[in-house]
């Protein structure tokens, strides 16, 4: 495929690469895009109306329960071979991924440059006082409560809640001015499995393209990216990125 053969060749071109991942890198291990129609026992519940400070002051049990749902699903999924292909390629090549995904499956594959626009679903911490906090018991996946009550912070017992970016709320700031740089930086930038809707995440490739890197984007369908992006390889990452990066 002539569009396979000028990505590889781009690859091999350059020596700085920045890859954006978004919720389709990780669909193909098993984990829902966040605006799938959740599953189970809560198929009544929309996601947007879950993931806001304003449903967690309502009701931080069915927050949190909500989350150790996910968590459940995550824990449960494998690195596929997108994620893979990754980190074997940073043996050959300069490479960081900024992801806008809160799982954890670019470092479980062994990337250990990785940018978390949208922060971390394992990485918990206080309401009140934005402290850390450690592990927490995840029930096995299909098997979260309803409702769950968070656990209390050891310094200030306000509630722990999950590390991710809700719905109004900033992206963290230095993960997000890193990606900025890193962006505007590289020779080439991969855009795979992202619907390019989501911003400041989606202004990303343009920030690249406009410094002069190369643009190719990896996915199924066209996207909002598409008209920024040099290459257009249409397929999934577990298929396209072994490929492209061997």
């Amino acid at each position: 495929m002539p569009t396979i053969d000028q990505a590889k060749r781009l690859v091999q071109n350059r020596s700085n690469i920045v890859v954006l991942t978004g919720a389709g890198m990780s669909a193909e291990s098993g984990i829902p895009t966040f605006r799938q129609a959740p599953r189970g026992l809560w198929a009544e519940y929309s996601p947007e109306h879950l993931a806001t400070p304003e449903a967690w002051q309502a009701d931080p049990a069915l927050v949190w329960g909500w989350y150790l749902w996910r968590m459940g699903l995550v824990r449960a999924a494998v690195p596929n071979a997108g994620h893979v292909a990754l980190a074997m390629a940073a043996e050959t090549h300069t490479i960081r991924i900024v992801t806008q995904n809160v799982d954890d499956l670019h470092e479980r594959a062994g990337s250990g440059d990785v940018l978390h626009l949208h922060g971390g679903l394992f990485a918990h911490r206080c309401f009140a006082c934005a402290r850390p906090h450690g592990e927490v018991a995840i029930p096995d996946s299909g098997t979260t409560p309803m409702r769950v009550e968070p656990p209390r912070c050891a310094h200030c017992g306000g509630l722990i809640r999950p590390g991710v970016v809700w719905f109004g709320e900033n992206l963290p700031e230095a993960a997000f001015t890193q990606a900025v740089a890193a962006s505007a930086a590289c020779d080439l930038m991969l855009v795979v499995g992202t619907s390019g809707i989501v911003h400041p995440a989606a202004g990303l490739p343009l920030v690249a393209r406009d410094a002069g890197a190369a643009v190719v984007e990896i996915n199924p369908l066209e996207t909002e990216l598409s008209a920024v992006a040099h290459v257009c390889v249409r397929g999934s990452a577990a298929a396209v990125l072994p490929e492209v990066l061997g």
